[in-house]
């Protein structure tokens, strides 16, 4: 396994992909190290000279006017980690806490926050041995830090609380002592430069963008599949007409499909037929893919600032001066993930569009709902029913979570950033539009099924529709489709229904 050198260099949210699909392994570079250890002498000289630092010689939020004395200080920071261990729900992922902790390790070694490198060497030992804190879903709003869950993955730095180990759940001291491994003792400051900060919201949003960029791509190619077995018109895709717009999601969207669907016999058979336009669904395919398209792009660099920022309070500025600021409030996060909420909800929406306009059949083509006998039949009328539920269920999960900030710790924490709500529901939206596509699929080539099986589909698509054909009990008729779409959504999310388009894109 390659180990990943955690230097000064910038980071991107595709660079996280590989924290998705197992174990890391991760190192400090030397200048991190020096910038970690520089940083600590400056914050342990302002200590001894005794000025007021909040929460490490003061308490916190409306406490920050109470006066902690020099013997209490660790347990201030002890007392603060088990207290903020409060997140309720279903635990993270195991690949979002791997992004956690290595976001975790990028702000400390800036050399903004004071800590000790010993706090960083025991996260990177959690992380190589694949300790993974349980933390609970819930519970953040995502200002003042993700407190609550930052809370639980300090909790299990200093031996507490529950970790994920050799796929099993235990207790965090059960596992160290089996590994030999000492808990994290916490020195002043360290248990609040642990769970301030938006690592949590931010690790959040990386796995709702490496979702998006591919179902963006899929959204695409099975537009194109609904374009060509609808009959619609290709022409309308060229590049020349989309280039008379200024926006690059919309021309790259039109160039994806125009290319899938080139020496397509089934657009080549109505080259000549009488229909002036196709409904919005289709014909302004680019324009609304186009402008999800651009919304998710402009939403990654913001993102991508995040990653590479410091995220902790106070800071040790370079001349030791200690800055109290809230470079912990995630509203670049929130109001990034709303806005891609919005557009992946639009996504959602057309798909269900195209369905709808297959239920109404073609005429000489396939019958309504797609049925082999209609009448007799119900055909896709209810797969068609199952997606307007989906679509519907995105409209109301896309309302902002950034406008809807509620008052916190007494008035202290008085506008918060709602950024983790803001995160996993967009990640609830992308699993409803991933399985709202797998029914387009299923009924984009039941059409190709009855009425285009003799002719040639576009270069770029034969593969994927031939895969679909054999996967789908189509000759059947009216059958239990459950199954189909489950494997059709797991054909998309994993990224095989990409890796058989036979083209560029």
């Amino acid at each position: 396994m390659k180990i990943l050198t955690i230097d000064q260099s910038s980071h991107t949210y595709l660079d996280f992909e590989r924290f998705f699909k197992g174990p890391v392994k991760v190192r400090l570079s030397k200048e991190s190290e020096k910038n970690i250890i520089k940083s600590h002498n400056l914050f342990t000289k302002k200590l001894h000279s005794y000025d007021v630092i909040y929460g490490v010689n003061t308490g916190f939020g409306k406490f920050s006017d109470v006066s902690i004395n020099d013997k209490d200080q660790v347990l201030l920071q002890e007392n603060l980690v088990r207290s903020h261990a409060s997140g309720i729900g279903k635990p993270f992922d195991l690949g979002i806490v791997r992004v956690i902790f290595y976001l975790k390790i990028l702000t400390f070694v800036k050399g903004y926050s004071g800590v000790s490198l010993q706090v960083v060497t025991k996260i990177i030992e959690y992380l190589n041995h694949d300790i993974l804190p349980v933390i609970p879903e819930k519970g953040s709003v995502g200002a003042s830090g993700d407190l609550a869950p930052m809370g639980h993955m300090a909790l299990a730095l200093i031996g507490e609380g529950e970790v994920f180990f050799n796929g099993k759940r235990s207790k965090t001291s059960d596992v160290l002592s089996q590994l030999k491994i000492k808990p994290l003792k916490l020195q002043p400051k360290e248990g609040l430069s642990l769970i301030n900060g938006t690592q949590v919201s931010t690790a959040i949003a990386i796995k709702t963008l490496l979702n998006g960029r591919l179902l963006m791509d899929s959204a695409d190619i099975i537009g194109g599949i609904s374009v060509e077995n609808s009959y619609s018109s290709l022409k309308v895709f060229r590049k020349e007409v989309h280039e008379a717009k200024m926006h690059p999601g919309q021309i790259k969207t039109a160039n994806i499909i125009y290319n899938v669907l080139q020496d397509s016999e089934i657009i080549n058979s109505h080259k000549n037929c009488d229909k002036v336009q196709d409904p919005y669904s289709f014909r302004c395919i680019p324009h609304v893919h186009g402008a999800s398209r651009d919304i998710f792009e402009n939403a990654t660099k913001i993102i991508d600032n995040e990653i590479n920022s410091v995220s902790d309070n106070p800071l040790i500025l370079r001349d030791g001066t200690i800055a109290n600021s809230g470079h912990f409030h995630a509203e670049h996060v929130s109001q990034s993930l709303d806005s891609i909420s919005i557009a992946f909800s639009e996504l959602g929406s057309i798909s269900e569009r195209r369905i709808h306009n297959f239920m109404k059949g073609v005429e000489g083509k396939f019958e309504p709902f797609v049925t082999l006998r209609p009448g007799l039949e119900s055909g896709y009328m209810i797969a068609h029913v199952t997606a307007t539920a989906l679509a519907s269920e995105n409209k109301t999960l896309a309302h902002p979570a950034s406008v809807d900030s509620i008052n916190s710790s007494a008035g202290q924490e008085d506008l918060v950033s709602m950024a983790p709500w803001a995160g996993s529901k967009l990640l609830m939206i992308q699993e409803n539009i991933c399985s709202i596509l797998s029914i387009e699929l299923l009924v984009a080539c039941a059409a190709n099924y009855i009425s285009s099986a003799d002719m040639k589909s576009g270069i770029g698509v034969r593969k994927i529709i031939s895969f679909v054909r054999n996967m789908c009990e189509f000759n059947r008729g009216d059958r239990a489709l459950y199954s189909e779409i489950a494997s059709l959504k797991k054909y998309i999310e994993t990224g095989d229904l990409l890796n058989q388009v036979d083209c560029k894109i």
